[in-house]
């Protein structure tokens, strides 16, 4: 059997013939000067001619060279576009969600075993950035983001619902079923979020509400939502929160809502992600499920 020309040979042959330089080429190939170097020498002791003759500091093609690049460097193409393909094929059921640490703790957990139910061969892996980022950077298929479409250009960006503002209790404080807001707030104390994206929710809510807004008080603002649920729960006092993050507390009787919910004038839910993802099947289930998760309010 012949000796095979390596692959990591042709890797470098094509990579110096095309960037002029064994540096540029080590750097596009994530590998030492030296080893580009050596991958060159070889296959040329291998070939039995000399491939590339150098100009001043750079180096470029000989005649064999030239013939050898044309014949080789499709063919390396093809390898690695197959190569990627084939990846592709393997991973296309596997999907990087993104959203943030509050509505994956409160939202996407809860309905883990419906999602896997709708669709069992797609695995979703949860990233939990919580600024505007790079999705193809970052390594994220699909984003469910809270805040504007502007925020996200050259993104598809479809609205899923709207933020709805909602007053929570532990159904414990409750004088009576039907308990105005007004009456809570004379007895039990506000909880607040720091947290930028949260913090004006206590007075949109009120505004809205014809409510006074109330105080905050010492040991009752916290930095997430998360935590201030616990606390709600825990009969500290009332919160004003999204209406999907607590959506299973309401259900399971662990949280009561009181007064009506207020739509947030500025803030929605959407999908994002890059266009040419939507072309993608298991994208697309995501989306329709996604799209009736938040149907159901």
């Amino acid at each position: 059997m012949k000796k095979l020309v390596p692959l990591k040979s042709i890797y470098a042959f094509v990579a110096v013939a095309e960037t002029g330089s064994m540096t540029d080429a080590a750097e596009v190939l994530y590998v030492s000067h030296s080893a580009v170097s050596q991958a060159i020498k070889a296959l040329e002791a291998q070939l039995n001619r000399p491939l590339f003759r150098r100009v001043g500091r750079r180096v470029e093609l000989n005649a064999a060279g030239r013939k050898y690049y044309r014949q080789v460097a499709p063919a390396l193409t093809q390898i690695v576009e197959a190569s990627e393909s084939l990846a592709r094929e393997a991973s296309s059921n596997r999907l990087t969600l993104n959203m943030v640490n509050s509505l994956a703790l409160h939202w996407w957990i809860p309905r883990v075993p419906d999602f896997q139910q709708a669709a069992p061969q797609i695995d979703v892996r949860i990233s939990t950035l919580n600024h505007v980022f790079d999705l193809e950077q970052e390594g994220v298929d699909v984003a469910l983001i809270h805040g504007q479409p502007e925020d996200w250009p050259g993104y598809h960006c479809e609205k899923l619902g709207d933020d709805a503002l909602i007053m929570v209790c532990s159904p414990h404080l409750l004088a009576q079923p039907q308990e105005s807001p007004q009456q809570l707030l004379s007895r039990y104390p506000p909880i607040y979020v720091a947290n930028p994206r949260r913090q004006d929710d206590w007075q949109l809510w009120c505004q809205a509400s014809e409510v006074s807004v109330p105080s905050s008080q010492k040991n009752l603002t916290f930095n997430t939502s998360v935590q201030a649920v616990q606390a709600t729960i825990r009969q500290l006092g009332i919160l004003i929160t999204h209406q999907q993050f607590v959506r299973d507390e309401i259900e399971l009787g662990m949280l009561v809502q009181v007064g009506q919910a207020v739509v947030h004038p500025q803030r929605h839910f959407y999908l994002v992600c890059p266009p040419d993802r939507l072309k993608q099947e298991s994208v697309q289930v995501l989306r329709n499920w996604l799209r009736g998760e938040f149907s159901r309010g």
